[in-house]
C-alpha cells in the first residue's frame, strides 16, 4: 500500500526543510554559518531555575510521573503571574494548565475543541502550529492577511461575516512571530466584540510577552467578558532562555481548559515534576534576570538595524519578540524568499527563515532570529555588504 495517510496528505511539503538541509550540508563541508534562521535562545538559563532543578531531582519520589495539569504550586505561580504583570485573577484549578510548551498546548487544544468542518480563521504568515495544529485535528483553514493589527481585525470581520459555517475560532498572536508586530489593548476589545458578535472562541498565543522594547503587550483576558470565551498560551522558553525544558501554559475560559485538560490527560503525565518545581522558581524568583535577557535583545536588535542598514538592507526594527520582519532587498525580490535563503546561505554563510514558510503573504519577507551576538551581526553585515554588491540576483 503506498497510498499517503489522510492527516499528511493535508500538510504541504515544509518549506524551512530546504533550508535546515542546506544548512547541515555546509556546515558538513566547514563553512561557517551565522544563524539567524532558527528561534532558539542562546542565553543561560539563569543559574537560580537550574539550581533549583537540580535540587529538587535529588528528593525522593520525583522522578516517577507527574500531573498533566502541571503540579499545583505551578499553576498557582502562574496565577501570580498573571495578576502581577496583567492584573487578571485566575482560578488555579479551573482556569489554568501546563503544557509542554505553548506548540504543544495549542496542538492538543485544536485537538480538544475543533472536528472536521469547523472554520478556524488564522493570521498569514503565522506560526505553523497556528494553522496546522487544526488541520491535523481535521477542521478548515481560513488565512486571514495579518501584516499589521489593524488590517487584521478588519479582514476578521469580513471573514467571519462571509464563512460558511461561522467560525468557531479565531488566532491571535501579539507580539507576533514571525512579524514582530504588536497590538494594543483596544485591539483586544475589539477582536472581544467581534467573537461575541460571531460567536466564536479567541484563541491567544502570548509566548513573547516579556520580550518588548516599548510599551509591556497586554493580555486579551484584561478586557471585560474576555473570561468566558478565550484561552491564552505562554511560554517560559524565551522569557527564561528555557526552550528546551518545554514548559508553557494556557490559561482562561474553563470551558476550554477543560477541554483541553480531558484530552492531555489521555496523552501525557506533564512535564517531568523538577522542570515544573524549577518552573515555579522561575516565576516567583528575582526577575531582573528576564530584564538583562530583553536588554540583551534590544541591544542586539539595535546592531542589527544599524550594521545591516549600512551594508544596504534596511531591517525595520521590531517593537517586541526576538525577531526581525524584513523585505528582502530590492534587488533580489525578483527570487522569492526560499530562493534568496539558499543563495544567501550559499553566498555568504548567513541563515535566515524564508517568509513563505509562514503562509502565502509572508512571501516577499524573511525572518531574521536575534540569536546571535553583536560581534557575529556584524560580522554578517560585512557579508551581507559583499554577497550584495557582488552576487548576480539572475
Amino acid at each position: 500500500m503506498d497510498t499517503e495517510f489522510h492527516r499528511i496528505r493535508r500538510l504541504p511539503p515544509y518549506v524551512f526543510e530546504t533550508v535546515n538541509a542546506l544548512k547541515a550540508k555546509l556546515r558538513g563541508q566547514g563553512v561557517d554559518i551565522i544563524d539567524f534562521g532558527f528561534g532558539n535562545p542562546d542565553m543561560d538559563t539563569p543559574p537560580h531555575i537550574i539550581e533549583k532543578l537540580i535540587e529538587t531531582a535529588r528528593k525522593p519520589r520525583t522522578n516517577g510521573y507527574s500531573s498533566s495539569r502541571g503540579i499545583p504550586g505551578l499553576r498557582a505561580a502562574q496565577a501570580r503571574y498573571y495578576q502581577r504583570r496583567f492584573g487578571v485573577k485566575l482560578d488555579p484549578d479551573t482556569q489554568i494548565i501546563a503544557t509542554l510548551g505553548s506548540k504543544e498546548g495549542f496542538a492538543n487544544l485544536a485537538q480538544a475543541i475543533s472536528a472536521p468542518g469547523d472554520v478556524i480563521l488564522t493570521p498569514n504568515p503565522s506560526y505553523p502550529i497556528h494553522p496546522f495544529g487544526f488541520l491535523i485535528a481535521g477542521a478548515s483553514i481560513r488565512h486571514i492577511e495579518a501584516l499589521d493589527a489593524e488590517s487584521y481585525l478588519r479582514s476578521i470581520d469580513a471573514a467571519a461575516r462571509h464563512s460558511v459555517p461561522s467560525p468557531l475560532a479565531v488566532v491571535t498572536c501579539f507580539p507576533s512571530n514571525p512579524t514582530a508586530q504588536t497590538c494594543d489593548l483596544n485591539f483586544y476589545k475589539e477582536i472581544i466584540a467581534l467573537a461575541r458578535r460571531y460567536e466564536m472562541f479567541v484563541l491567544s498565543d502570548l509566548a513573547y510577552a516579556e520580550i518588548y522594547f516599548g510599551d509591556p503587550p497586554p493580555s486579551v483576558l484584561q478586557v471585560d467578558g474576555a473570561m468566558d470565551i478565550c484561552v491564552e498560551m505562554t511560554s517560559l522558553s524565551k522569557t527564561y532562555a528555557m526552550a528546551g525544558w518545554r514548559m508553557g501554559f494556557a490559561v482562561g475560559a474553563p470551558r476550554l481548559i477543560g477541554a483541553l485538560t480531558r484530552v492531555k490527560s489521555y496523552l501525557d503525565y506533564g512535564a517531568y515534576t523538577p522542570i515544573q518545581v524549577a518552573a515555579c522558581a522561575a516565576l516567583d524568583g528575582p526577575q531582573d534576570c528576564v530584564a538583562q535577557m530583553r536588554d540583551t535583545y534590544r541591544a542586539r536588535r539595535d546592531v542589527m538595524v544599524e550594521s545591516f542598514g549600512r551594508a544596504g538592507w534596511d531591517i525595520p526594527p521590531p517593537d517586541a519578540s526576538m525577531f526581525a520582519w524584513a523585505p528582502l532587498p530590492p534587488k533580489f525580490a525578483a527570487l522569492g524568499s526560499l530562493e534568496f535563503s539558499k543563495r544567501l546561505m550559499q553566498e555568504a554563510g548567513i541563515a535566515v527563515s524564508p517568509g513563505a514558510g509562514f503562509g502565502e503573504y509572508g512571501e516577499g519577507f524573511v525572518r531574521l532570529g536575534l540569536v546571535e551576538n553583536e560581534q557575529r551581526i556584524r560580522q554578517a553585515a560585512r557579508a551581507i555588504k559583499t554577497f550584495l554588491e557582488t552576487s548576480n540576483p539572475h
